[in-house]
């Protein structure tokens, strides 16, 4: 247990640790009701990091969590592998630069899945048209001034 602790709060994985906490907090005030867990959707822009379909705070919980996880490995591997101080501290460095790359792109993967889970959250959208979503107080759709598609027309035979 020593080591995993070591290298939850030393570095380079005492950033990932702290994010972590942060996002504990976030979800369990989001678990009492006093915040709502799409109350960021509107202040960041997750198309542009193409994690877009689910809330920010969904996307950004998997990101640290995925970043804190291969941090932490990372940390646990280069202590037992015994290398001399410098080697050892550039790649604590380097690992320090790839672990939110590599989050990023490991929570890409699974943001697609998830984005099934959350209906009422805008995706990607080929032709700039989205589907009806709800009624158009609800509909976030409208509010960006996106067209929307017009309902299909069934015709019984």
């Amino acid at each position: 247990m020593g080591p995993f602790l070591d290298a939850a709060v030393g570095f380079p994985t005492m950033l990932f640790t702290a994010a972590l906490i942060v996002v504990a907090g976030f979800w369990l005030l989001v678990l009492f009701g006093v915040a709502e867990r799409d109350g960021f959707d509107s202040d960041v822009d997750v198309e542009a990091l193409r994690l877009d379909g689910v809330p920010v705070s969904v996307a950004a919980t998997l990101a640290i969590v995925v970043g804190w996880l291969l941090s932490v490995g990372g940390s646990v591997l280069l202590t037992r592998a015994g290398l001399p101080g410098f080697l050892s501290h550039l790649l604590s460095t380097a690992l320090l630069l790839a672990a939110p790359l590599l989050s990023w792109l490991v929570t890409r993967r699974l943001v697609r899945p998830l984005a099934r889970l959350f209906p009422d959250e805008p995706g990607r959208s080929p032709s700039g048209v989205t589907g009806l979503s709800g009624p158009p107080e609800r509909d976030r759709s409208a509010a960006r001034g996106e067209r929307r598609a017009a309902a299909p027309v069934r015709r019984g035979r």
